[in-house]
């Protein structure tokens, strides 16, 4: 009988040590993921706060808790198994599916260019601050949206990085990945949004030196909004045209990513040091999102431009509605 416990137990033992050596290794497998992921990261946290600019301040957190909400259920709802089924079944579509999503934000990046050079993008933020609910029903779903894109970009990536490990391993990884990115980009970006409100906060603490530092938070943070609008836009464009850059490259066609490649290769060579590092990545940087504007360009002319010259043409070829100026002139020379 104590020899069966004893059996029982060392079974139990090992047992425990199996399932803390797969805890050990989905933290490994989380933890080289998501560092792999970490530029990605980077651009989600700047592209998101300009999607609350614009709003009442008491709408700010709300509306970053619903786009949180939609970027977890991207990522674990619809991304992962989707990601996991087609690198068992289909690994070859995961880079067209990619490149699609890659386009989808350069031509965000671009449409936001083409509306303030137009003259709609302050029209937009305006008209975010007065319309409330429809506006805010618009600002979050478009944010789901673009968090798609770059969320399939995080989980695809944090995929490669454990695609040696088994189904379920990488399965409980990149749902680890998932939680941990989306509480830490979302949290992030709350912080940003609510900096000026700390600030009025510190501004009435009674320590001078809280005063003052509260009240250049309150001045700073217009600006850094502006700052971090801006940049959001660029790493649309940055991470969309990476995704295809990359993606071309993938599918076979190489010219245009070894010239990148090389730029930066021997820029990094040129400087030595960390700075020369810095700069080859400055390249590569620049080289996507110069890719990213010209696919994005393009998709901004075919939806936007093309539609508006055919309705221009139809406008030309239609008869004048009754009542019309031109139509009242001739009939008048008629008579």
């Amino acid at each position: 009988m104590s020899g069966g416990l004893a059996a029982l137990l060392d079974d139990v033992a090992t047992m425990a040590k199996m399932a803390a050596a797969s805890i050990d290794d989905v933290g490994l497998a989380a933890g080289r993921a998501s560092a792999k992921a970490a530029g990605v990261v980077v651009d989600d946290t700047a592209v998101t706060p300009r999607y609350v600019h614009g709003f009442k301040p008491e709408r700010e957190l709300p509306m970053i808790r619903r786009i949180a909400v939609g970027s977890l259920r991207n990522k674990l709802v619809f991304i992962l198994p989707v990601a996991l089924l087609l690198s068992q079944l289909a690994p070859w579509a995961l880079t067209p599916l990619l490149m699609l999503g890659g386009t989808y934000l350069c031509f965000e990046g671009a449409e936001k260019i083409w509306g303030s050079l137009a003259g709609h993008q302050e029209e937009t933020e305006e008209t975010a601050a007065v319309q409330g609910g429809d506006a805010e029903e618009k600002m979050v779903a478009g944010a789901i949206r673009t968090d798609f894109i770059l969320s399939a970009e995080i989980m695809v990536i944090s995929l490669n990085e454990v695609a040696e490990y088994e189904f379920w391993l990488r399965a409980a990884a990149l749902v680890i990945v998932a939680i941990v990115i989306t509480l830490l980009v979302y949290g992030v970006v709350g912080l940003i949004v609510k900096m000026d409100d700390i600030g009025l906060h510190l501004a009435g603490r009674p320590s001078p030196a809280l005063q003052t530092f509260g009240r250049g938070l309150v001045k700073a943070m217009p600006i850094v909004m502006k700052v971090l609008s801006t940049v959001g836009i660029a790493a649309m464009l940055w991470v969309g045209g990476h995704i295809i850059l990359v993606g071309v490259n993938e599918l076979g066609w190489h010219p245009v990513y070894e010239f990148v490649h090389h730029a930066e290769e021997a820029v990094a060579h040129a400087v030595p040091g960390g700075l020369g590092g810095f700069l080859g990545w400055l390249v590569n940087t620049l080289a996507s999102a110069v890719i990213g504007l010209f696919v994005g360009a393009i998709v901004v002319g075919v939806t936007h431009l093309i539609p508006h010259k055919k309705k221009d043409a139809h406008g030309a070829g239609r008869p004048a509605a009754e009542g019309d100026p031109g139509e009242a002139s001739e009939s008048g020379g008629a008579r």
